[in-house]
C-alpha cells in the first residue's frame, strides 16, 4: 500500500504510550493499534486531528505516501479489486 503510517515514530518523539493516545483521543486501543500497523482502510478526519492536536504533529507527519511498486501484482477478488 502506498500510504505508510509512521504513528510509532511521533509516539517515540513524544515518549508515550499507544494506550495513552488512545485515552486522549477518545478510541480504542484496537482501532488506535489497526491504524498504527498500517491496516486501517481509512480514518475520520476528526480523529487524524485529535491525534495531531495529543501528538503536537502535522497528518504529513503521520501519513506518508511512498509510490506503488507497480510490478507486484494486485488481487484479482475481494475488497481491492478493480472493476
Amino acid at each position: 500500500m502506498p500510504i505508510i503510517v509512521n504513528l510509532d515514530m511521533q509516539l517515540v518523539k513524544r515518549k508515550m504510550r499507544l494506550t495513552d493516545l488512545a485515552e486522549r483521543v477518545g478510541i480504542t486501543i484496537a482501532n488506535l493499534s489497526i491504524l498504527k500497523q498500517g491496516k486501517a482502510r481509512a480514518i475520520r478526519f476528526s480523529t487524524l486531528e485529535a491525534i495531531c492536536r495529543e501528538l503536537d504533529c502535522q497528518p504529513g507527519d503521520i501519513l506518508e505516501y511512498r509510490a506503488a511498486d507497480w510490478d507486484t501484482p494486485m488481487p484479482l477478488d475481494g475488497p481491492d479489486r478493480i472493476a
